[in-house]
C-alpha cells in the first residue's frame, strides 16, 4: 500500500476536557483500510488534534504506506505543520516534533486543511473515542 490519505481529527468537550482522537486512513480512491478512535483524558482540543495526526501517521507506517496525504479540519495543525504558523505553545511544542519526525519517514507527505463537513469520518472516531473514555469512568 504506497499511498495513504489520513483523515484525522481531535475532539475536547471543554478547552481542556474530556477528549479523542479519531484518524481514517483510505486509499485514494476511497476503500478505508483503518479506523483510530481513542480517549485521550482531559486535554485540549488542539492536543487532540495533535493526537489523531500522530496516530494516523504511526498507522499509514505500519501499513507500509510510503506517500501520504494528512487531511484535518483545523487551520492551526495543517498551517503549524506547513510553517505558515511558528508553534508557540510550550505543550504543542513536543507534539509537533514528534509529529514532524514521524513525516520525515515518508518519501512524500502533504498536509491538507479540508472542510469540516468533509472530515465527518474522523470526528465521528474522535467523539467515539471521548464517549468510550466517559462510559468507562475516565480510565
Amino acid at each position: 500500500m504506497s499511498t495513504l490519505i489520513v483523515w484525522c481529527d481531535g475532539a475536547a468537550r471543554g478547552n481542556p476536557g474530556p477528549a479523542g482522537a479519531g484518524s481514517q486512513l483510505t486509499t485514494p480512491d476511497g476503500e478505508v483500510v483503518a479506523e483510530i478512535s481513542r480517549g485521550l483524558g482531559e486535554t485540549t482540543n488542539n492536543v487532540a488534534e495533535y493526537t489523531a495526526a500522530i496516530l494516523g501517521l504511526e498507522r499509514a507506517r505500519e501499513l507500509g504506506a510510503t506517500e501520504v496525504l494528512l487531511r484535518s479540519d483545523s487551520q492551526l495543525l495543517i498551517n503549524q505543520l506547513t510553517g505558515v504558523y511558528k508553534v508557540k505553545t510550550p505543550h504543542l511544542q513536543p507534539l509537533h516534533r514528534k509529529l514532524r519526525a514521524l513525516a520525515s519517514g515518508f518519501e512524500r507527505i502533504r498536509f491538507e486543511h479540508v472542510p469540516r463537513e468533509r472530515n465527518a469520518e474522523a470526528d465521528r472516531l474522535a467523539n467515539e473515542g471521548v464517549d468510550a473514555w466517559l462510559t468507562s469512568g475516565g480510565r
